[in-house]
Order: structure tokens, then C-alpha cells, then sequence
């Protein structure tokens, strides 16, 4: 059996596990499911004519409750709040009669799988109780949460966790789940206490450069590159903007915060190292700064968060801090893990904007930045203005 806690990476092994030949199953919500994964779900085998048509007449029925449902906003009076209970009872309802069809054929299916996928929740959903696997493989489980894992852990014998508890952790929402302890991982949990724990210690990704702070900072110098990734020119530079004013600012929003200066000079990077549009993706911790990168800059560059980014890779990357101001505050900047998954996304190419004013006085960044001005090209931004 594998998992993820994400659809996108079960989906990913999937589709590697079913290239090599191997009899999968694809469990959960199919239609959260990659298209070229559908034919392996249980519906995708279903072989009934009849049955195929009658879920996809309940699958447009729940759709349309659903968009109903949906149309009241928050503020509104009981008996519009009873229809929405209503509406949403209904899509609930279509949605275990779908299952009630998928279960007839279920247990045949299973047997004949090589592999079952599905994300722990789908997994569990699957009502696969009778059945006894001899391993279980979660994947990115540093972003599986405890409680997660043990909704399957049953399931198993054996049990392979891979992922990287210094990069992201889990998503947790709740301040009072948090405070409990829930937003560790179970990668987290397990690691402090079990022996059988190893590092895959060559990556395949970037240049010898690009991958070495992280080598040296989170993995003990232990993270090796492959040999055909040894340095060919500069893969990584800071472009400073000390003393050019351009500070951080509250977004519209009045929540994200935002520079415009370190978007401008990232408009001039592109324009100067004469950058590949499609090779290229603007990232950065804040959701303030992407909203505005997406106004300003070239539509054929990939732009996104940090935190939605993890898992990519891209030839060419550029980082803007945002964070520039009196008082020396880095904010969230602070999760070293974020940034880790930052600065390892880039192939060939990694420009990182930021103010070392403001960030200078962390000891992190004051690593990165001396190790950039050792193994890369530091600049200011003032060479890109003149």
C-alpha cells in the first residue's frame, strides 16, 4: 500500500509505479485524480456499461447541489440556512450512493492489485479492513500529520516513511491543535527513535552550489550532487538592496506584506541575465508580493508562494524576502524550513533579492550570505540600476 497526504503524490507514484508494469489501484475521490490515473481508480475499472452511466448522472447531480448550496453567503436567515443543510445533505447522500455502486466490485479489484494507492483519508474511506498488506510506503511524510498515519498504520506490517522534516511541515489551521502537539509530522515523531533511518545523500536536481548551503546547514554537509551537476559558472546570487529605500509594505489586504522595489529589480534580473520566460518562476514567502508580481511581471513567468512551490523545480528561480525596515524584523522568514525549500528549487540558476540590513542580524541569513559572497556573486542592486 502507498500514501501520501497529498492526491498530486499519489498520483505522481502512480503513474512511475504503473510504467514499470505493475497491477495498481488507485483508491479515493476520483475526481480529485490525475486524468491519466482515472483508467486504475475503482471507477476507471468498472466494466458495466449501466453502472458507468448511472455514477456519472449522480456525479452531475451532486455537482449541481453542490453549486447551489453554494450560492448563499454567510449572512443569511434560518430558512435559507435550513435549504443549504439541505442542499449539502444531498450531495453527502449522491456521494454514498456512488460508493454503494463502486463496493460491489471492490473486493475483486483488490485482490488482483499489485498496489493500492490513495491518500490516508481515501485509504481509510476504502473500507479496506479485511484486508492485510504486508507494507506500507508513505510518501512526503514530513507533511503527514501523527493522526494521519495512524488512521492506516493498521492496515500494515511494515512500514517506509520518506520525506524531509527540514523542509515544510504539515498544514495545521488550528492554534489549540497546534499547541497540542498535532503539527508535527510523523516523520518527526518516528525519526528521534527509530535506528533504521537513512539519508538519500545524492541529489539529481541542481548545481553542486545551489544544493550546498542546505548540504552544509541542515544535513551535516552529507548531501552530495551528482556528478554530472559540478559547477559550470555562478548558479547563485544575492542581489542587496541596502540603503535603496525600498522598504516592505502592508498589502491591500492589510494582512501580506509586499515590496515594489524588489520586484522591479527582479524585472531587471530577467531583463539583464536575459533569462528564459518559460524557464523561469518567481517565488516568495509572501502572498502579498506574489498577488503583486502577478501584476507586473511578464505573464510567461511561473509565480507563486514558497509554501505552494515545494515539491517543483524550475531551470531558472528568483526569490524576493520582501522584509526591509528599521527595526531588523524577518517575520516568518524565521522558518528556516521555508526557506530551505526555497533556495533548493533551482536547476541551473538562483537569484535571491533581499535587504541584508534587515536580515543580516539573523545568524541564517548571515550564513547564507557569506556562504553566497564564498561560492556564488554577491551584488547590489545598485549595478542593476545604473
Amino acid at each position: 500500500m502507498v500514501s501520501a497526504p497529498s492526491n498530486a503524490a499519489v498520483d505522481n507514484i502512480a503513474i512511475g509505479l504503473q510504467r514499470v508494469g505493475l497491477k495498481i489501484l488507485r483508491v479515493g475521490n476520483s475526481s480529485k485524480v490525475n486524468e491519466a490515473i482515472f483508467p486504475f481508480t475503482l471507477e476507471g475499472k468498472m466494466t458495466d456499461p449501466k453502472q458507468k452511466k448511472e455514477i456519472k448522472e449522480l456525479k452531475i447531480r451532486a455537482e449541481q447541489f453542490r453549486k447551489m448550496a453554494l450560492k448563499y453567503k454567510r449572512s443569511f436567515g434560518k430558512a435559507e440556512r435550513e435549504q443549504r443543510n439541505l442542499l449539502f445533505k444531498e450531495v453527502k447522500n449522491i456521494r454514498t450512493e456512488i460508493k454503494k455502486i463502486l463496493a460491489y466490485n471492490e473486493e475483486k479489484l483488490f485482490e488482483q492489485a499489485d498496489v493500492i494507492l490513495g491518500t490516508p483519508i481515501g485509504l481509510l474511506d476504502a473500507k479496506m479492513g479485511k484486508v492485510t498488506f504486508d507494507t506500507l510506503v508513505i510518501d512526503e511524510a514530513g507533511q503527514c500529520i501523527e493522526p494521519l498515519a495512524w488512521c492506516i498504520f493498521p492496515l500494515a506490517t511494515k512500514f517506509v516513511l520518506a520525506g524531509d522534516h527540514f523542509q515544510l511541515p504539515p498544514t495545521v489551521l488550528s492554534d489549540a491543535a497546534a499547541r497540542l502537539g498535532f503539527n508535527q509530522s510523523i516523520l518527526e515523531v518516528c525519526i528521534p527513535s527509530i535506528s533504521n533511518t537513512y539519508l538519500l545523500n545524492i541529489q539529481y536536481r541542481m548545481r553542486a552550489s545551489i544544493a550546498g548551503f542546505s548540504s552544509n546547514y541542515f544535513y551535516e554537509s552529507k548531501l552530495n550532487t551528482a556528478s554530472h551537476l559540478s559547477n559550470q559558472a555562478t548558479h547563485i546570487t544575492f542581489f542587496d538592496t541596502a540603503g535603496t529605500g525600498y522598504a516592505e509594505e502592508r498589502g491591500p489586504n492589510g494582512v501580506s506584506l509586499l515590496n515594489n522595489g524588489e520586484i522591479e529589480m527582479a524585472i531587471k534580473i530577467i531583463e539583464t541575465a536575459q533569462l528564459n520566460l518559460a524557464l523561469t518562476a518567481f517565488i516568495s514567502p509572501y502572498a502579498g508580493q506574489v498577488m503583486l508580481a502577478k501584476e507586473m511581471l511578464p505573464d510567461n513567468v511561473r509565480i507563486s508562494t514558497i509554501d505552494s512551490f515545494q515539491g517543483q523545480e524550475q531551470e531558472n528561480i528568483l526569490i524576493s524576502l520582501v522584509r526591509s525596515n528599521e527595526d531588523n524584523h524577518i517575520g516568518f522568514l524565521s522558518d528556516y524550513r521555508r526557506m530551505n525549500v526555497a533556495i533548493t528549487r533551482a536547476k541551473e540558476q538562483l537569484f535571491i533579492i533581499g535587504d541584508s540590513a534587515t536580515l543580516g542580524n539573523d545568524k541564517f541569513y548571515k550564513s547564507l550570505l557569506e556562504y553566497i559572497e564564498t561560492n556564488g556573486s554577491y551584488r547590489s542592486v545598485w549595478e542593476l540600476m545604473e
